[in-house]
Protein backbone atom coordinates (compact mmCIF):
# COMPACT_ATOMS: atom_id res chain seq x y z
CA UNK A 1 0.00 0.00 0.00
CA UNK A 2 0.49 3.95 -0.84
CA UNK A 3 2.56 4.84 2.70
CA UNK A 4 1.74 8.57 3.22
CA UNK A 5 3.21 10.63 6.23
CA UNK A 6 1.45 14.05 6.42
CA UNK A 7 4.66 15.42 8.91
CA UNK A 8 2.77 18.52 10.07
CA UNK A 9 -0.31 16.99 11.22
CA UNK A 10 1.28 13.85 12.99
CA UNK A 11 3.89 15.65 14.19
CA UNK A 12 1.30 17.19 16.62
CA UNK A 13 -0.08 13.28 17.65
CA UNK A 14 -3.13 14.02 15.86
CA UNK A 15 -5.49 10.75 14.47
CA UNK A 16 -7.71 13.27 12.61
CA UNK A 17 -6.50 15.82 9.39
CA UNK A 18 -7.47 19.23 10.88
CA UNK A 19 -10.13 21.41 9.04
CA UNK A 20 -8.09 22.91 5.75
CA UNK A 21 -7.85 26.31 5.53
CA UNK A 22 -9.90 27.94 2.45
CA UNK A 23 -9.55 31.45 0.67
CA UNK A 24 -11.21 32.40 -2.27
CA UNK A 25 -9.84 34.74 -4.78
CA UNK A 26 -11.37 37.42 -6.57
CA UNK A 27 -13.08 35.47 -9.20
CA UNK A 28 -14.57 32.90 -7.06
CA UNK A 29 -11.53 30.02 -7.38
CA UNK A 30 -11.68 28.22 -3.56
CA UNK A 31 -8.17 27.46 -2.74
CA UNK A 32 -7.41 24.59 0.07
CA UNK A 33 -4.54 24.88 2.07
CA UNK A 34 -2.00 21.35 1.56
CA UNK A 35 0.33 20.76 3.90
CA UNK A 36 3.94 20.01 3.67
CA UNK A 37 4.52 16.48 4.26
CA UNK A 38 6.09 12.86 3.09
CA UNK A 39 4.68 10.36 0.75
CA UNK A 40 5.41 7.47 -1.58
CA UNK A 41 4.64 8.49 -4.97
CA UNK A 42 3.70 6.35 -7.09
CA UNK A 43 2.09 3.00 -6.58
CA UNK A 44 2.86 -0.95 -5.59
CA UNK A 45 3.60 -3.31 -8.00
CA UNK A 46 0.70 -5.38 -5.85
CA UNK A 47 -1.80 -2.46 -6.73
CA UNK A 48 -4.16 -3.46 -9.48
CA UNK A 49 -3.73 -2.50 -12.65
CA UNK A 50 -0.30 -0.64 -11.55
CA UNK A 51 1.23 0.36 -14.52
CA UNK A 52 4.86 0.45 -15.26
CA UNK A 53 5.11 3.98 -15.25
CA UNK A 54 4.37 4.54 -11.60
CA UNK A 55 7.25 3.22 -9.96
CA UNK A 56 6.50 4.19 -6.11
CA UNK A 57 9.52 6.88 -4.91
CA UNK A 58 10.12 8.57 -1.76
CA UNK A 59 8.96 12.55 -1.84
CA UNK A 60 9.05 15.30 0.51
CA UNK A 61 7.01 18.07 -0.13
CA UNK A 62 9.10 20.70 2.49
CA UNK A 63 6.14 23.97 2.24
CA UNK A 64 2.56 23.82 1.82
CA UNK A 65 0.86 25.46 -0.97
CA UNK A 66 -2.56 25.92 -2.27
CA UNK A 67 -4.62 24.31 -4.41
CA UNK A 68 -7.90 24.86 -5.90
CA UNK A 69 -10.81 23.26 -4.34
CA UNK A 70 -12.10 22.40 -8.21
CA UNK A 71 -11.57 22.55 -11.81
CA UNK A 72 -11.11 25.90 -13.12
CA UNK A 73 -14.64 26.35 -14.95
CA UNK A 74 -16.05 28.51 -17.46
CA UNK A 75 -17.05 30.82 -15.64
CA UNK A 76 -13.74 31.23 -14.06
CA UNK A 77 -11.89 31.10 -17.32
CA UNK A 78 -14.21 33.93 -19.01
CA UNK A 79 -13.37 36.11 -16.27
CA UNK A 80 -9.82 36.04 -16.90
CA UNK A 81 -9.15 35.40 -20.36
CA UNK A 82 -12.57 36.62 -22.31
CA UNK A 83 -12.64 33.51 -24.28
CA UNK A 84 -14.71 30.27 -24.97
CA UNK A 85 -12.20 28.22 -25.96
CA UNK A 86 -14.85 25.17 -25.69
CA UNK A 87 -17.35 23.48 -27.61
CA UNK A 88 -20.95 21.86 -27.25
CA UNK A 89 -22.89 23.07 -24.10
CA UNK A 90 -21.18 26.25 -22.17
CA UNK A 91 -22.28 26.54 -18.44
CA UNK A 92 -20.20 28.38 -15.74
CA UNK A 93 -20.42 25.63 -13.32
CA UNK A 94 -18.98 23.21 -16.04
CA UNK A 95 -15.01 23.03 -15.93
CA UNK A 96 -13.37 24.89 -18.88
CA UNK A 97 -11.90 22.58 -21.66
CA UNK A 98 -10.51 22.72 -24.92
CA UNK A 99 -7.66 23.91 -22.95
CA UNK A 100 -4.33 23.10 -23.78
CA UNK A 101 -1.14 23.65 -21.33
CA UNK A 102 0.45 26.54 -22.74
CA UNK A 103 -3.56 27.74 -22.56
CA UNK A 104 -3.36 26.94 -18.65
CA UNK A 105 -0.17 28.38 -18.24
CA UNK A 106 -1.13 31.82 -19.34
CA UNK A 107 -4.40 31.57 -17.52
CA UNK A 108 -2.35 31.10 -14.03
CA UNK A 109 0.16 34.05 -15.42
CA UNK A 110 -3.10 36.58 -15.83
CA UNK A 111 -4.84 35.31 -12.76
CA UNK A 112 -1.56 36.40 -10.84
CA UNK A 113 -1.55 39.46 -12.38
CA UNK A 114 -5.42 40.31 -11.47
CA UNK A 115 -5.16 38.97 -8.22
CA UNK A 116 -1.59 40.87 -7.36
CA UNK A 117 -3.74 44.40 -9.21
CA UNK A 118 -7.00 43.52 -6.76
CA UNK A 119 -4.38 43.55 -3.41
CA UNK A 120 -5.07 39.46 -2.65
CA UNK A 121 -2.27 38.31 -3.60
CA UNK A 122 0.69 39.47 -2.52
CA UNK A 123 4.30 40.11 -4.39
CA UNK A 124 5.52 37.33 -3.10
CA UNK A 125 2.92 34.83 -4.74
CA UNK A 126 1.97 33.34 -7.85
CA UNK A 127 -0.62 31.04 -9.31
CA UNK A 128 0.56 28.43 -11.57
CA UNK A 129 -0.38 24.80 -12.50
CA UNK A 130 0.55 21.96 -9.66
CA UNK A 131 3.46 19.76 -10.01
CA UNK A 132 2.43 15.99 -10.46
CA UNK A 133 4.25 15.47 -6.97
CA UNK A 134 2.08 18.14 -5.19
CA UNK A 135 -1.13 16.83 -7.45
CA UNK A 136 -0.91 13.17 -6.20
CA UNK A 137 -0.11 13.98 -2.31
CA UNK A 138 -3.80 16.44 -2.97
CA UNK A 139 -5.16 13.82 -4.16
CA UNK A 140 -4.03 10.83 -1.78
CA UNK A 141 -5.07 13.10 1.01
CA UNK A 142 -3.52 10.85 3.24
CA UNK A 143 -5.00 7.69 1.93
CA UNK A 144 -2.69 4.41 0.84
CA UNK A 145 -5.05 3.03 -1.24
CA UNK A 146 -5.81 3.16 -5.26
CA UNK A 147 -8.10 5.96 -4.59
CA UNK A 148 -8.41 8.79 -2.37
CA UNK A 149 -12.10 6.36 -0.52
CA UNK A 150 -10.17 3.11 -1.11
CA UNK A 151 -9.13 0.05 -3.42
CA UNK A 152 -13.19 -0.66 -4.22
CA UNK A 153 -13.49 0.72 -7.66
CA UNK A 154 -17.35 -0.16 -7.43
CA UNK A 155 -17.51 3.58 -5.55
CA UNK A 156 -15.86 5.60 -7.94
CA UNK A 157 -19.40 6.67 -8.90
CA UNK A 158 -19.36 8.25 -5.65
CA UNK A 159 -16.86 10.65 -5.95
CA UNK A 160 -16.02 11.03 -9.84
CA UNK A 161 -17.88 11.32 -13.84
CA UNK A 162 -16.00 8.91 -15.72
CA UNK A 163 -16.89 6.49 -18.75
CA UNK A 164 -19.40 4.20 -16.61
CA UNK A 165 -21.91 7.25 -15.23
CA UNK A 166 -20.97 10.51 -17.01
CA UNK A 167 -23.18 10.25 -20.49
CA UNK A 168 -19.56 11.08 -22.51
CA UNK A 169 -19.28 14.64 -21.40
CA UNK A 170 -18.27 16.85 -19.03
CA UNK A 171 -20.00 17.94 -15.55
CA UNK A 172 -20.72 20.75 -13.30
CA UNK A 173 -17.63 21.00 -10.88
CA UNK A 174 -17.83 19.78 -7.07
CA UNK A 175 -21.03 17.70 -7.65
CA UNK A 176 -19.51 14.71 -6.51
CA UNK A 177 -18.10 13.87 -2.89
CA UNK A 178 -14.74 14.96 -2.10
CA UNK A 179 -11.85 13.34 -1.07
CA UNK A 180 -10.36 13.39 2.38
CA UNK A 181 -8.99 16.78 2.15
CA UNK A 182 -12.09 18.52 0.55
CA UNK A 183 -10.88 18.42 -2.77
CA UNK A 184 -13.66 17.69 -5.79
CA UNK A 185 -13.17 15.88 -8.75
CA UNK A 186 -9.36 14.82 -8.12
CA UNK A 187 -10.87 11.16 -9.61
CA UNK A 188 -12.54 11.51 -13.19
CA UNK A 189 -14.77 14.72 -14.73
CA UNK A 190 -11.60 16.32 -16.63
CA UNK A 191 -7.82 15.41 -17.11
CA UNK A 192 -5.78 18.14 -15.47
CA UNK A 193 -2.63 19.34 -16.87
CA UNK A 194 0.13 19.61 -14.50
CA UNK A 195 3.41 21.30 -14.75
CA UNK A 196 6.11 19.27 -14.88
CA UNK A 197 6.97 17.68 -18.80
CA UNK A 198 6.69 14.52 -18.38
CA UNK A 199 9.30 11.37 -17.65
CA UNK A 200 8.10 7.57 -18.17
CA UNK A 201 10.43 7.49 -14.65
CA UNK A 202 9.11 9.23 -11.39
CA UNK A 203 11.71 11.86 -9.53
CA UNK A 204 12.08 11.29 -6.13
CA UNK A 205 13.38 13.25 -3.51
CA UNK A 206 12.24 16.70 -2.07
CA UNK A 207 10.37 18.70 -4.20
CA UNK A 208 10.75 16.91 -7.58
CA UNK A 209 9.62 17.69 -10.81
CA UNK A 210 10.36 16.47 -14.19
CA UNK A 211 12.67 16.64 -16.73
CA UNK A 212 14.06 20.32 -18.42
CA UNK A 213 13.42 19.31 -21.40
CA UNK A 214 10.91 16.77 -23.48
CA UNK A 215 8.02 17.21 -25.54
CA UNK A 216 4.76 16.14 -23.07
CA UNK A 217 3.53 17.24 -20.32
CA UNK A 218 1.93 15.09 -17.39
CA UNK A 219 -2.01 14.79 -17.27
CA UNK A 220 -3.90 13.58 -13.69
CA UNK A 221 -6.94 12.20 -12.47
CA UNK A 222 -8.81 10.55 -15.32
CA UNK A 223 -11.89 12.31 -17.11
CA UNK A 224 -15.24 11.70 -18.37
CA UNK A 225 -14.62 9.03 -20.90
CA UNK A 226 -12.13 7.48 -18.41
CA UNK A 227 -11.57 4.03 -17.52
CA UNK A 228 -12.03 3.65 -13.39
CA UNK A 229 -7.84 2.66 -13.90
CA UNK A 230 -7.59 5.96 -15.41
CA UNK A 231 -8.89 7.31 -12.51
CA UNK A 232 -6.49 5.97 -9.69
CA UNK A 233 -4.39 8.06 -7.49
CA UNK A 234 -1.00 7.27 -9.38
CA UNK A 235 -2.57 6.99 -12.63
CA UNK A 236 -0.21 9.19 -14.83
CA UNK A 237 -0.58 10.23 -18.70
CA UNK A 238 1.07 12.64 -20.82
CA UNK A 239 0.23 14.73 -23.97
CA UNK A 240 1.80 17.47 -25.91
CA UNK A 241 1.47 21.02 -24.49
CA UNK A 242 -0.53 22.04 -27.81
CA UNK A 243 -3.19 19.18 -27.53
CA UNK A 244 -6.83 20.36 -26.88
CA UNK A 245 -9.82 18.53 -26.79
CA UNK A 246 -12.97 18.29 -24.53
CA UNK A 247 -11.41 16.54 -21.85
CA UNK A 248 -8.35 18.13 -21.31
CA UNK A 249 -8.90 20.65 -18.52
CA UNK A 250 -7.03 22.12 -15.15
CA UNK A 251 -7.12 23.06 -11.52
CA UNK A 252 -4.65 25.96 -9.86
CA UNK A 253 -1.91 26.05 -7.37
CA UNK A 254 -0.36 28.93 -5.54
CA UNK A 255 2.78 29.51 -3.59
CA UNK A 256 5.54 31.72 -3.02
CA UNK A 257 7.16 32.88 -6.58
CA UNK A 258 10.10 30.76 -7.82
CA UNK A 259 12.95 33.38 -7.86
Amino acid sequence: MRAVVLGALLLCGCSQVAEPKVVTDSIGIALLEIPAGKFTMGSPASEKDHQSNEQAVAVTLTKPFWLGKTEVTQGQWEAVMGTKPWSGKSDADLPATYVNWDDATEFCKKLTQLERASGKLPASEEYRLPTEAEWEYACCAGTTTAYSFGDDESKLGDFAWFDGNSGDVAHAVGTKQANPWGLHDMHGNVNEWCSDRYDETLAGGADPVGPAGGARHGLRGGGWWSRPVDCRSAYRYRLVPTCRNGSLGFRVARSQSVQ
